[in-house]
């Protein structure tokens, strides 16, 4: 379906495409370092907060094939394949991002965290099939280390600017009367504002290559029967995937209880095991979130430098070896936290998460390219990220239930256990299957 010449990108263009990502991580990383700071601020109870969450993955589980087939079966003389869904999620996700700190209650605060996670995910599913379908085999792993940059350098500036907002311009970080303190919405509307425009950049920046045979493409499009049929196509495709795909949900289901435990709970963990308060409304509660704030940037900044550097190790050695080593050492540095009591060592474990973190972005993705056919690239990568959505599911579900069973309500030792998760998914890359085999290029020098 795509055409058959795809020719060397240079670094500049390898950009364009990929700058949309620093405004979707922008969104996502708002999303991950406050959305339990403001679910709490509002009246949740730390056991309850998994729950709450489960609007994030169910969405994802809902959207993400659905774009991505779409998308596949999408042709439009400007708009291309992929941007018209870049186009629409970012419109979306800016109101959501807008409307999210402005929550006066609880239940609005989950409803906008519905909207903004649908929307980010229409945005964000096409740019994965996007490398797919713009790069060749041997620029693929460039493609996504370039996503993978802008993700870290996106999430970064989002992470510290509450931060930034309360200690450079004294602007209000307090809770008064279990409102959103003014730190967190100046944020959210600047991430708005960067989301909509960072991926409008890509949107009018970069061309997508038509159809081959656009009259086929045509035929076959008005012969699938429409969406109903094609949803039918999108469940029956979870029965024809490839073995390395299977293979590879094992080593993400891991990966990702450990993520979501992390985003879930870290605040909680610092504010009981550093900050010594569970008083979400306290004082101390809001400087812990703004240091988590602070830590997540630090990952983000990790893994935006160690986004160029994988290619480069993965060429030497193996893309799944590093990507089992990555992950070996993020689930050691997350379970360490345990063992932090003091504010200022906290960064610390955050460098292995952002190793780790930045491995996730990459490996999988450069991996799972090489074996699926370009004509259902969208749909693939869709279904692949069920693997994503699905383990959140099952932390949402299971976490809060073991979180005050069997650790007392500390929150610190689930991030112990995500510790441990991750590590498990290290060992699991053993038995993936590289079909592409080893990377043979890396990201272009500027030119």
């Amino acid at each position: 379906m795509i055409t058959a010449l795809k020719t060397r990108l240079t670094f500049w263009q390898l950009w364009n495409m990929s700058f949309g990502f620093f405004g979707i991580q922008f969104g996502f990383a708002l999303q991950n370092a406050n959305t339990s700071r403001i679910f709490s601020t509002l009246g949740a109870a730390p056991d309850d907060l998994p729950l709450f969450w489960l609007a994030a993955p169910v969405t994802g589980l809902l959207v993400q094939p659905i774009i991505g087939y779409l998308s596949d079966n999408t042709w439009h003389p400007f708009w291309g394949r992929r941007r018209p869904f870049f186009f629409a999620g970012a419109i979306l996700a800016t109101i959501a991002l807008f409307l999210m700190p402005n929550s006066t209650a609880l239940w609005m605060a989950v409803a906008v965290l519905w909207l903004m996670d649908a929307s980010i995910n229409i945005s964000m599913e096409p740019f994965r099939a996007f490398v797919g379908d713009k790069l060749n085999s041997e620029q693929q792993t460039a493609g996504f280390a370039m996503q993978t940059f802008f993700i870290g350098c996106g999430a970064v500036i989002a992470s510290l600017l509450p931060t930034m907002f309360s200690e450079i311009f004294n602007v209000s970080n307090s809770a008064a009367n279990g409102m959103i303190p003014d730190s967190v919405r100046y944020s959210f509307y600047i991430g708005g504002f960067i989301f909509l425009v960072s991926v409008m950049w890509t949107v009018f920046t970069t061309s997508e290559f038509p159809p081959q045979n656009l009259e086929t493409f045509r035929s076959e499009r008005k012969a699938s029967g429409g969406f109903l049929k094609g949803f039918k196509e999108i469940i029956g495709g979870f029965g024809k995937m490839p073995k390395t795909m299977v293979q590879l949900a094992y080593v993400q289901f891991f990966s990702w209880v450990a993520l979501f435990s992390m985003w879930i709970y870290t605040t909680s963990a610092i504010a009981d095991n550093v900050y010594k308060t569970t008083d979400a409304q306290s004082p101390a509660f809001q400087d812990a979130g703004n240091y988590v704030g602070t830590m997540f940037a630090v990952y983000s900044g990790v893994s935006a430098l160690a986004a160029f550097l994988l290619p480069v190790l993965a060429r030497a050695t193996s893309r799944k070896f590093v990507h089992m080593i990555c992950l070996i050492i993020g689930g050691i540095s997350l379970a360490s936290i345990f063992l932090i009591t003091e504010k200022e060592w906290l960064l610390l474990p955050m460098i292995g998460v952002g190793i780790a973190w930045a491995s996730i972005l990459t490996m999988p993705y450069s991996i799972l390219a090489g074996s699926l056919p370009p004509e259902k690239m969208g749909y693939f990568m869709g279904v692949f990220n069920f693997f994503i959505v699905i383990p959140q599911i099952v932390s949402g579900l299971l976490l809060g239930y073991v979180t005050t069973h069997f650790f007392s309500g500390h929150t610190v030792k689930t991030l112990m256990l995500g510790g441990f998760c991750m590590i498990l998914a290290g060992l699991l890359t053993l038995f993936v299957k590289d079909v592409a085999g080893e990377v043979k290029d890396v990201v272009p020098a500027p030119h």
